[in-house]
């Protein structure tokens, strides 16, 4: 299977590419953004140290994160011969076939989607709840800050790439001096019982709740690919696009880690467990305003909403390159491939976004849902679908690379790696099925019946695909921008 130029696949006006100028460090600000480093400090790192029942929680992130390494490994070097933007999407089709891409496209939309719809419940929440507590306003629906924040979403979406990309930037910049300032303070005065280095001892782990600890921290790695969904809108993407991957693993990676370690000490080793139980978010804000005091304390329940903010706008630019794409290849309407002619941003498949996230946003509001079920819900749906997708994704590197004997690739990089990160993300998805319950937060049986609909939409695009191959040749020789 071998790839063919973009330009078969673009818009019929020169004009009309969807481009950018997007720097190494603006993609891992939105990647990082996609994480909401600040979001994952108060809430789930703590989560992780509660439910995990563990201490070791930075260890735990180092070995995730020597997994997404190794995954990266053979993910970027396949990506530097295939010039095709749409990340697993793209991937996906061209080392398992365009039925298999098919499926983990509308999978990874889904995903992207459900990710979108938790955040701005998250953040509707917290908008309200920081109203109330700070300026002492009235109470009012949190689905109604959600639909405004979905609005202002949407008018970024509609703007090129760049403007978002800068937005995420500044934003991320404010989350990460919070971060630090409370990191050191906490280290410099030692925290509630005095600084601690147990949590990097393996003996941490005895007695921890291995699989979910796993399994959530794998979850605050997600969003890594959107370095790969940005591929058209890069600056010099062959190198930009590896070089954002990387970094942007390696800062995930060490930031949780050190932050956790941070929380533990804040805490202190002989509380914290529980504390984090009780209340995951109320703890590290909690502890920040110990170590900084309780005004930086109220700027940080504003930071938090900054922080989902930026989540939330990185989440949507993300499922609008699928969309995009998608539409490129004429397995949605070709209205959603149109790009803005002064803005060189995907205006339509923005647009169709927004629409699907007011709609059930809108939906939850009248009939009254509660916001706590639909943000870990819908979290918890979008990041099993993504272990599955990467799962796949990197069996797909190892099917393309093991085929291109051409490229004289060396045997760490085409078969070692990728292998031993299939592995792991195997692992991880059986810790997923396992505890699937407990990461939505619902009944087995609801588990089983979700669970049966993710791989049924996967098993659909599959169909889906088989059918243009038989049918509609053309649209399928256009599945995942692959010729064949």
């Amino acid at each position: 299977m071998s790839t063919i130029s973009l330009q078969a696949f673009q818009p019929e006006s020169e004009a009309k590419q969807l481009k950018g100028t997007m720097s190494t460090t603006e993609i891992v600000c939105s990647v990082l953004a996609f994480n909401g480093p600040f979001s994952v400090v108060t809430g789930y790192a703590p989560v992780i140290i509660g439910v995990g029942h563990t201490l070791g929680v930075p260890l735990i992130f180092l070995l995730c994160g020597v997994l997404f390494m190794l995954f990266a490994v053979g993910f970027t070097t396949m990506g530097q011969h295939l010039e095709n933007p749409g990340a697993f999407y793209s991937y996906i089709t061209a080392g398992l076939g365009k039925p298999a891409g098919l499926g983990g496209a509308f999978l990874a939309l889904l995903a992207y989607l459900c990710i979108a719809i938790g955040v701005y419940a998250f953040a509707g929440y917290t908008i309200d709840l920081f109203l109330q507590q700070t300026l002492g306003m009235p109470a009012v629906s949190s689905w109604l800050f959600a639909l405004a924040l979905i609005g202002l979403v949407g008018v970024l979406g509609y703007f090129k790439i760049d403007l978002s990309a800068k937005v995420l930037t500044m934003v991320l910049a404010v989350e990460m001096v919070m971060i630090f300032a409370f990191n050191i303070s906490t280290l410099v005065t030692g925290g509630a019982e005095g600084n601690t280095l147990a949590p990097l001892s393996f003996g941490s782990l005895e007695g921890a709740n291995i699989g979910l600890a796993v399994l959530f921290c794998i979850v605050c790695f997600g969003g890594f690919e959107a370095a790969a969904i940005f591929h058209e809108e890069a600056a010099n993407p062959s190198k930009t696009i590896p070089r954002a991957t990387y970094l942007s693993i390696i800062v995930m990676c060490l930031l949780y880690a050190v932050c956790s370690w941070v929380i533990v000490t804040a805490v202190g080793s002989s509380t914290v467990i529980e504390a984090s139980l009780n209340d995951p978010a109320g703890t590290t804000l909690a502890a920040v305003g110990v170590a900084l005091g309780k005004t930086v304390q109220g700027m940080c329940n504003a930071l938090l909403i900054t922080s989902l903010f930026a989540c939330a706008l990185s989440t949507h630019n993300v499922a609008t390159r699928y969309v995009y794409s998608l539409s490129v290849d004429g397995v949605l309407s070709k209205t959603f491939a149109k790009v803005h002619a002064k803005q060189g941003s995907p205006y339509k498949a923005s647009a169709i976004v927004t629409g699907i996230s007011l709609v059930f946003t809108l939906c939850s509001f009248i009939g009254d849902v509660s916001v706590s079920k639909v943000y870990i819900a819908f979290a918890g749906i979008g990041a099993y679908a993504l272990i599955f997708l990467m799962l796949l994704t990197g069996l797909a590197v190892i099917a393309y690379l093991h085929r291109r004997h051409d490229l004289n690739i060396g045997v760490f990089k085409c078969k070692i790696a990728p292998a031993l990160a299939a592995l792991g993300m195997l692992i991880a998805l059986v810790l997923g099925s396992m505890n699937f319950a407990m990461l939505i937060d619902g009944s087995e049986g609801v588990a089983l019946i979700v669970m049966g609909l993710l791989y049924g939409l996967f098993l659909l695009g599959v169909g889906l695909g088989m059918h243009y191959r038989k049918h509609k040749p053309s649209i399928y020789s256009c599945i995942g921008r692959q010729l064949g």
